[in-house]
C-alpha cells in the first residue's frame, strides 16, 4: 500500500506534514528564548532574585496600614481590595461603591498623599501606607475647607459621589494650595457626579481657589 505522505514529500524529502511539525517547534522554541526569564539555566538564575517574591494566598494575610491617623491590622483574603477592607472589615464607610469599575470616583482615597480609586487596588497593596479617607476632613467637630465649602453652595445632592469630590479636591489643594479653578477641575476629571450638581461645585472651587485652600 502506498503511503500517503509520500505524495507530499519534496526534494529534500521531507513530508508536508513534517515540515510544519518541524517549524511549528521552531517558533515555539525561538518564542521561548526570548520571553522574559524563560531558557535561563537554574544555574544563571540569581536564587535572590527567585526569592524575593513570597507567595501569598489562598489563606488571610496580614495587612498593616494607617487609615485617618490609626493604626490598623486585619487579615484579608489576598482578592480584598482596599475599598472592602475599609467599608467591609474596618467600617470606615465614606468611601463609596458605586461603579466598582474605577470610573466615577466615588471610592476615591488619599494613599500617601495621591488620589486613588480604592475599587481598583488591592488590599495587600496598601500594606504599610497611610489612607485617609473623607472621614479625615473632619475632626474635632469641624469640617476641613473642602467639604465645608460645599456645604455652603449646596455642592451635593444624593451624596454619593460627595466623598470623592472632597477627596479628591483635597488632595489637589494639597499638591498645589495655589492652583487656579480650571487646574482643580481638571484634577477632578476622573470623578462623576449623577445628579449634575458641577455648577455648584464651581462655586465651592472658587471660593477655595480664592481662600488658597487654607
Amino acid at each position: 500500500m502506498n503511503d500517503p505522505s509520500n505524495h507530499t514529500k519534496g526534494a529534500a524529502g521531507v513530508s508536508r506534514r513534517e515540515f510544519l511539525r518541524g517549524s511549528g517547534a521552531g517558533v515555539a522554541a525561538t518564542a521561548l528564548a526570548h520571553a522574559p526569564g524563560v531558557g535561563l539555566l537554574e544555574a544563571d538564575t540569581p536564587k535572590a532574585k527567585t526569592d524575593a517574591v513570597p507567595a501569598i494566598g489562598p489563606a488571610p494575610a496580614t495587612v498593616k496600614l494607617t487609615v485617618n491617623g490609626a493604626k490598623m491590622t486585619y487579615a484579608v483574603e489576598p482578592r480584598v481590595t482596599l475599598l472592602d477592607l475599609l467599608r467591609n472589615h474596618l467600617d470606615v464607610t465614606g468611601c463609596k461603591r458605586v461603579c466598582d469599575r474605577g470610573s466615577c470616583g466615588a471610592c476615591t482615597v488619599i494613599l500617601d498623599g495621591k488620589p486613588v480609586y480604592s475599587c481598583t487596588l488591592l488590599a495587600l497593596e496598601a500594606q504599610g501606607r497611610e489612607v485617609k479617607t473623607a472621614e479625615a476632613l473632619a475632626a474635632d467637630g469641624r469640617l476641613d475647607a473642602v467639604p465645608a465649602a460645599f456645604v455652603k453652595h449646596d455642592a451635593q445632592q444624593c451624596g454619593f459621589c460627595t466623598p470623592g469630590f472632597v477627596v479628591s479636591l483635597r488632595a489637589a489643594l494639597d499638591h498645589n494650595p495655589k492652583a487656579t479653578p480650571a487646574e482643580i477641575e481638571e484634577a477632578l476629571s476622573g470623578n462623576i457626579c449623577r445628579c449634575g450638581t458641577y455648577e455648584q461645585m464651581r462655586h465651592a472651587i472658587a471660593d477655595l481657589c480664592g481662600k488658597k485652600g487654607e
